[in-house]
């Protein structure tokens, strides 16, 4: 049954009246922030709640409605459940991490899909952020808590909720993992900002400036040398005394941008932008980027103990990420540039390699799979490859077609894919720009 307006008024105030308040916090100095119910009377924040509607000729001038875009329809059907949540099923405890939720936010605004955007924002609010994004970052894994990465039963004091409600043989649902992924954090804030501007709802605005705020404060640091730099998360990312790991992935750069230059009053995107510009360029000497990386005082960027300076799963997004930057970003031929080892292996073998040594820039035996293809193609076409970038995203749709992919490869056939084919594309601020606000491409 479908609750009238008057059952859902009550449950529905409290959040709307913190999203409300979190556009007096987004100009707020940099400190531990209060609770947002304080902030706002009811009856003011209630009086506020209508957003603003764009007039009645901007209306017939904002393009279709929505455009054609079966795979998000795939996506959605197969891999986001009922209540809004993306779910790994190729993993033993079906986990969802906040990554997967951030790209399900873009893609339902690419798709002008308001209603997953709102079932995806409410399930990540309930359930990463313990009912407020604007007070906490999302955690970034949940899932089974009953069973390991293994399959295997884990101890009941491990598995059991915070209510104590656990019975036995029952999955146990909940965080696996509080500590929040910066990358998720990015990519939440810039898309309520943009659903804020391209959907005229001040709520989404205000919820995004506010992430965007609590990023600067419990996901960055100065780096010596540097400059202030996104970390990985708010904890488990320094080394000794004087060193970071640090991820090129996490830090698209057009996204950076859109937080520069949206939030003018906030310098330290400035400086975040240009360290993230050099976390991606500086740390790919032989052209392909490094899935992980150090940064030490005294030397600046070494390869990654940890992960042997491996090219894999993580940098692949660094190649879609270069590939969709606008062609007039002050960043873009540079960034282009960095990369053309890459491109020269995909001309000679017909496939990105799975895995590469960095520092030796030598490729691993097996071929990456097809969304690895799918996140090349953007790049190839950017350098005005486009022959190449034509048979990467055919080869992507072929083996989709032989073996369904799982989340992380339908995440980036949905990125790469979705470009190419003309859904969105950003321009030279950082925005995005749907088609659907202003023209759709022919179908495929």
């Amino acid at each position: 049954m479908r609750p009238d307006l008057a059952t859902l008024a009550p449950a529905l105030a409290p959040r709307l009246m913190r999203w409300l308040a979190a556009g007096a916090l987004a100009c707020a100095p940099l400190v531990p922030l209060a609770p947002l119910a304080l902030l706002m009377p009811a009856a003011t924040a209630l009086a506020a709640a209508p957003a603003a509607r764009p007039s009645a000729s901007a209306a017939k001038s904002a393009g279709p409605a929505s455009c054609a875009w079966p795979a998000w329809t795939a996506f959605r059907s197969t891999l986001l459940s009922a209540d809004g949540r993306v779910i790994d099923a190729s993993t033993p405890r079906q986990v969802t991490v906040s990554e997967g939720q951030s790209y399900a936010l873009f893609f339902a605004l690419v798709a002008n899909d308001r209603a997953s955007f709102d079932k995806v924002l409410t399930w990540t609010e309930n359930n990463l952020a313990q009912g407020d994004l604007a007070t906490r970052l999302p955690a970034w894994i949940w899932g089974r808590r009953d069973i390991g990465e293994d399959g295997k039963p884990v101890a009941a004091s491990a598995a059991s909720d915070t209510s104590g409600a656990a019975h036995a043989g029952e999955p146990q649902w909940g965080v696996i993992d509080s500590n929040p992924a910066s990358d998720a954090d990015l990519w939440i804030a810039y898309t309520l900002l943009e659903a804020g501007r391209l959907w005229n709802e001040r709520r989404y605005t205000a919820l995004g400036t506010v992430m965007a705020r609590n990023i600067v404060r419990e996901e960055t640091a100065v780096l010596p040398g540097l400059g202030r730099t996104v970390l990985p998360g708010p904890v488990g990312f320094t080394i000794g005394k004087d060193g970071w790991r640090l991820n090129p992935s996490y830090v698209p750069l057009q996204v950076m941008r859109r937080f520069m230059l949206a939030l003018p009053e906030a310098g330290e995107w400035k400086a975040l932008l240009a360290s993230s510009a050099r976390l991606v360029n500086e740390t790919a000497p032989k052209g392909y980027s490094p899935d992980w990386v150090e940064y030490h005082v005294k030397g600046g960027f070494a390869p990654d103990a940890q992960t042997h300076a491996e090219s894999a799963y993580n940098a692949i997004r660094v190649y879609l990420w270069a590939g969709m930057l606008a062609g007039g970003d002050p960043l873009r031929a540079s960034t282009l540039a960095t990369f053309r080892p890459l491109a020269d292996f995909v001309g000679a073998h017909g496939f990105p390699p799975e895995r590469v040594d960095t520092t030796t820039g030598t490729p691993g035996p097996n071929e990456g799979n097809g969304g690895f293809s799918a996140a090349v193609a953007p790049y190839l076409a950017a350098l005005g490859r486009g022959d190449l970038a034509s048979a990467q995203a055919e080869r992507s749709r072929t083996l989709a077609q032989k073996s369904p992919p799982g989340y992380y490869s339908s995440v980036l056939m949905l990125f790469g894919l979705g470009y190419l084919d003309g859904l969105y594309h950003f321009d030279a601020q950082g925005r995005v720009a749907p088609a659907w606000t202003s023209a759709c491409p022919t179908p495929r």
